[in-house]
Parts: structure tokens; sequence; C-alpha cells
């Protein structure tokens, strides 16, 4: 059940990073996303084809991506067939998933709203879905039961985010290390970095939140950089993500 004594403030502070301080992630890079073949995930560009996250019933499926940024998974889904909406807080994001939209001749509903209250009925959905989106910058207690709500019974939820080690891990500078630099216990859940709000919390917290808002786990992949890899990062480089998992993707089935 979601805990409405919890802390919402994340919602405005992440929604003013998005929209004043993430312009990098605008334009070009949307663009390179939108124009990929396959679906390829999270930092390390993995291919669809290596981690089989999508179900293989796209086709007329209705989908919902929870925190969908620039849209771009909601574009690959259209392309294979189903009805995706995308859902995100951030109006500047919004302007250039429509943007891509335009220029790539894809047309889906677009709606500005956090993933936390969706403004749709329960059981419209057949299938959930976030990439580094409502996964990690939405309070889980209150964007998985709200995930729930919007599927029907039989409906998946996928989603990837950073992986509790890595949160462990970073220094104060802001990169991974080979040091424990925050406790497990009372260092993970909710990680405040100033002008931006995360939740990375332990995998014990994902399951027991999961099931009990109905789902039961199918699937638990822990992401490794390929090496070598054709990308660096400032917060993990592909070495450190060749050893250990800087991110990983849940797949569960909602049956309650």
């Amino acid at each position: 059940m979601t805990d409405l004594t919890r802390p919402t403030d994340h919602v405005e502070r992440n929604r003013r990073y998005w929209d004043e301080t993430a312009a990098g992630y605008h334009g070009p890079l949307a663009r390179d996303h939108w124009a990929q073949p396959e679906p390829c995930w999270g930092l390390w560009a993995t291919p669809e084809s290596e981690v089989n996250v999508l179900p293989p019933d796209l086709a007329g499926a209705h989908v919902i991506e929870l925190g969908c940024g620039t849209a771009y998974v909601s574009a690959w889904l259209a392309r294979a067939g189903a009805h995706p909406v995308g859902v995100d807080v951030s109006e500047a994001q919004l302007a250039t998933a429509r943007a891509m939209q335009a220029e790539f001749g894809l047309d889906f509903p677009l709606v500005l709203g956090s993933a936390e209250k969706v403004p749709y009925p329960d059981g419209s959905f057949d299938l959930a879905i976030s990439e580094f989106g409502a996964s990690l910058w939405c309070d889980p207690h209150r964007w998985i039961p709200e995930a729930a709500r919007l599927l029907r019974p039989g409906g998946r939820l996928v989603f990837s985010r950073y992986a509790p080690l890595y949160a462990l891990t970073v220094s104060p500078a802001g990169s991974a290390t080979t040091t424990l630099h925050r406790p497990h216990f009372g260092g993970l859940g909710r990680v405040d970095w100033g002008d931006r709000v995360e939740f990375i919390s332990s995998h014990g917290e994902v399951l027991r939140t999961l099931r009990a808002s109905g789902f039961t786990v199918d699937d638990l992949i822990e992401i490794q950089a390929p090496a070598p890899s054709h990308r660096e990062f400032d917060e993990v480089s592909s070495e450190w993500a060749h050893r250990w998992p800087s991110e990983e993707i849940w797949k569960a089935t909602l049956t309650g």
C-alpha cells in the first residue's frame, strides 16, 4: 500500500532539474535513440536480443511508459505495433519528444504529469515500462503501486535502474569507486544529490514493494558492460561496470 506520509518534494525538484539543467539529453541524443533499429537498453546500450526485456506479444498491446523523457522507448514500442502512452514530469523533455514524433512520423499520446499519479483508469494497460524514468526518479512506494493500478491482471512491469552496488560506491565527486562510501542500511532508498533526488532501493526493498503491490518477479538481470565499450560516463567507467553491475533490469507480472 502507498505510504501517503512519505515526502513528495522530489517531484518538483526533479521537474526543475530536467527542465533547466538536463539540456544534454535533448536534441541530438534523443534523435540517436529514436533512430535505433533495435531497442538497446541503459548506459551500455545492451541490445534487446541479449536480454529479452520486451514481451513477444507487443502487437496491439496498450503500454504506459512511466517517466518517458524524450519517449524513445515508446517510439520503439510503437514501431513494434504497440499503442504506447508516454508520461513525464518535464515539459522540456516532452517538447523534445513531440519534435521527434514530427521528425520520425510517429504519433502517440504524451502526458505531462508525475508517474506517481497517472490520469488513466484502473486496468488500462498490458505493459508498464520505465528505463531510468520513474524507476529512478520516483518514489517506488508510490510509482510501483500506481503501475499495478494501471495494469490489467496478468499485465507486465519492466524497469531498469542503477544497481544498489553502484549507489553504495559513488564517491563525493560523483563517480563509482572500489570503496563503499555509504552504508547499505540507511544509505539506500532516497538518495539526495542536492539539485535532484534519485531512488535506489535495496533488492529486498524492491522485492517487498513489488509483492505488496501484487506482482510476481519473473527476472532480475544485472547488466555487465561490454569490454571494450564504445562509451564512457563520468558517473561510472566501463571498466568498473564490466566487473560489477552498475545497472539492472527487473521484470514482473501482476498476479493479484
